[in-house]
């Protein structure tokens, strides 16, 4: 697996703030993403933490759930088939 759960996790609190749920769902969209194989399949690029946090830091604004749909949405856009990994809500 390339994506570091527990790595992420943290780095997304650290650089983007947001609650502690927020930062768990993104994490584990992103590791489904990663299991899904489709970002390599798409673009030939393994999903890695460094490779999440860099995408989401090109998100204009927010919160850790609002760029990682900001990068979810520019993909489903460009590729499609993406929108099943965005978050529509999280528990606070």
């Amino acid at each position: 697996m390339a994506i570091d759960p527990e790595s992420l996790e943290r780095r997304l609190r650290e650089r983007f703030g947001g609650p502690m749920a927020e930062s768990r769902v993104v994490v584990r969209q992103a590791v489904d993403l990663d299991d899904s194989g489709r970002y390599t399949a798409t673009v030939d690029i393994e999903l890695t933490n460094d490779l999440v946090i860099a995408e989401l830091s090109d998100a204009p604004d927010g919160t850790p759930a609002d760029r990682w749909n900001w990068w979810i949405g520019s993909l489903e856009i460009a590729f499609g088939d993406y929108e099943r990994f965005g978050i529509s809500r999280y528990q606070r």
